[in-house]
């Protein structure tokens, strides 16, 4: 018997894999540039950094991140083209908080078994996110682990590194009194609290193939709306000599809700009341809670509700930030002000994560 059919007795197919690259390599090939050096395949990803000889003090950012348990509906419905996305939203929206453009990932796929169609699928939702952020997908792995995974069963993750010249670092120290806290709207869910869903749903005995006539679709679909990708338009605009020096800190509303990833980028002694009137949390959110029997107030600590990213702003350039993020396609409004100076923080959330950032609690009643 040959090693490699003695590795297939035991589950594992070299072949389906071979095939699984075949069949994604032309995708990955649209996220190379001229600084990508080699093709897909080779045991390490080569990135020409020569370019950054032009900056003056070149700070590499790094992120790394997976979907959760997001997966667990598109294997339910056997959909697989948008967690691509959702993978490349998680991990490279974080590096352009810190005001970092994003230079390249790479993807990591543990699965019970190799089936070429559906990893290609994967790959190919990896892909087509990466260059949509300007991202080049310089390598991954996709591992089989028969016995550990199920025949269906697979986890996505990446990792990607950025570039940004220190004195254009994003950060709390940039943040100053008076500030104005910018909203940005998500898509839905993105990537966080998919285990509280899918607890609700199943205690309603609602399965991800019933359709829902709130949300105008079947369950899995409309959950699996896929993350919204910040980083192209961000990076535009943080390119914007006008504009740029104005934006002072960013914020990726990810695990933790609302209120602790807005107190990691403000400086410690400073506060933020958000004022929940300025907009309504999607369907989706409303949908939901209405069948946990809850308020939406008290999911703010683990879904977005309709705000995937936070910019803090000066304030006398806010209202034409505002402007320039619906040109480039992301709707943003006012939601805060920054204040620096003691006050009674009862009910404020304090910095998180180990960070020893600001305090926010969000006041009022969402809009209808």
């Amino acid at each position: 018997m040959s090693a490699n059919s003695s590795y297939a007795a035991a589950g594992v197919d070299t072949a389906a894999g071979d095939l699984a690259v075949e069949l994604m390599k032309e995708a990955v090939a649209r996220t190379h540039t001229s600084n990508v050096l080699g093709g897909v395949g080779g045991f390490a990803g080569l990135f020409d950094l020569s370019f950054a000889k032009d900056y003056a003090r070149p700070l590499l950012a790094t992120s790394t991140d997976g979907v959760g348990t997001k997966v667990a509906i598109a294997q339910a419905i056997d959909k697989h083209d948008t967690i691509g996305q959702d993978l490349v939203g998680m991990v490279v929206d974080d590096i352009v908080v810190v005001g970092a453009k994003p230079l390249f990932m790479t993807d990591y796929i543990a699965c019970g078994k190799v089936v070429p169609e559906r990893i290609a699928s994967i790959v190919a939702g990896i892909a087509r996110a990466c260059a949509d952020t300007g991202t080049a997908l310089v390598g991954g792995e996709t591992a089989e682990h028969p016995g550990l995974l199920g025949v269906d069963d697979y986890d996505v993750a990446g990792a990607a590194v950025g570039i940004v010249e220190a004195d254009r670092l994003l950060g709390a120290d940039r943040v100053a009194d008076g500030d104005v806290v910018i909203a940005i709207a998500s898509s839905g869910l993105h990537s966080n609290g998919y285990s509280l869903v899918r607890h609700i749903l199943a205690e309603k005995k609602i399965g991800f193939t019933d359709h829902s006539d709130e949300l105008g679709a079947s369950w899995g679909e409309a959950l699996l709306e896929p993350t919204r990708l910040y980083t192209g338009p961000l990076v535009k605009l943080l390119e914007n000599d006008r504009l740029a020096p104005s934006v002072h800190s960013l914020s990726h509303v990810t695990g933790g809700g609302i209120a602790a990833n807005l107190a990691r980028v403000l400086p410690v002694g400073s506060w933020v009341e958000l004022d929940r009137s300025t907009w309504s949390p999607l369907p989706v959110f409303r949908v939901l809670s209405d069948l946990a029997g809850s308020t939406l107030e008290s999911s703010e600590g683990t879904w977005n509700l309709g705000v995937g990213m936070f910019a803090v702003v000066a304030a006398d350039q806010a209202t034409a930030i505002i402007d320039e993020l619906a040109v480039l396609g992301l709707d943003a409004w006012r939601t805060g002000t920054v204040s620096i100076g003691a006050r009674d923080l009862a009910g404020f959330e304090q910095g998180a994560k180990g960070v020893d950032g600001g305090a926010v609690r969000l006041i009022g009643s969402y809009a209808s």
